[in-house]
């Protein structure tokens, strides 16, 4: 089995908390982390966007980014969400385990 930490911006805290809270009650992610307040400048629409928002650190299992994904889309206030993952290559087994335990 292997694990992802998946991260994905929200444009407010609301909708990020929304975002964690059913997703770890949901049993698709074991924790997320929000990290409040950062600065994100982006090209959209032809025109380069410097926003405030925050992050959502979401780790779970790989095969369960699709569910994350299609439940991240029916919440996020976005257009087109940010939302990509990364591979734990390592990580302490009892933290891995207790994700395992935590997530469908």
């Amino acid at each position: 089995m292997s694990f992802i930490l998946i991260m994905c911006t929200a444009g407010n805290i609301e909708n990020a908390e929304l975002i964690a809270d059913t997703i770890v009650k949901e049993k698709l992610a074991a924790c997320v982390n929000i990290v409040p307040q950062i600065t994100s400048i982006y090209s959209w629409k032809k025109q380069v966007i410097t926003d405030k928002e925050v992050i959502l650190l979401i780790k779970t299992k790989s095969g369960l980014f699709d569910n994350v994904v299609e439940r991240i889309r029916s919440l996020h206030t976005y257009e087109v969400p940010e939302i990509i993952s990364f591979k734990i290559e390592n990580g302490f087994d009892k933290y891995i385990d207790w994700i395992n335990k935590e997530t469908i």
